[in-house]
């Protein structure tokens, strides 16, 4: 699996970096979407868990995809702007809510 980044724009009112990448993988399976982020991971340098893959589609024939991926600055700004089902899709964890028991009195 070879990956190359098409296009990397900076976004700074979401606090994040947007990356479109090609991957070839001619004469292999399209790859699996951890080994996409730990690609990423690599390139950028950034930590696994502020990284949100959007999209990753297959070319038909031709033994390569297309993606869309997100890098964001903290894992809080990924939790602040991404929806709750591409955040369970790519492994990030909202922190959960435990009332407090109520006082007795």
């Amino acid at each position: 699996m070879k990956m190359e980044i098409t296009k990397k724009t900076e976004n700074p009112l979401f606090k994040r970096t947007e990356i479109y990448f090609v991957v070839d993988h001619a004469g292999e399976a399209t790859p699996s979407k951890g080994a996409v982020v730990e690609e990423i991971v690599k390139q950028t340098k950034a930590a696994k868990d502020t990284i949100v893959l959007d999209t990753i589609e297959s070319v038909y024939g031709n033994g390569k995809s297309n993606g869309y991926v997100k890098v964001y600055e903290s894992k809080e700004a990924a939790l602040e702007f991404e929806p709750d089902y591409l955040l369970k899709r790519n492994g990030i964890a909202k922190p959960e809510y435990k009332p407090e028991p109520a006082a007795e009195e």
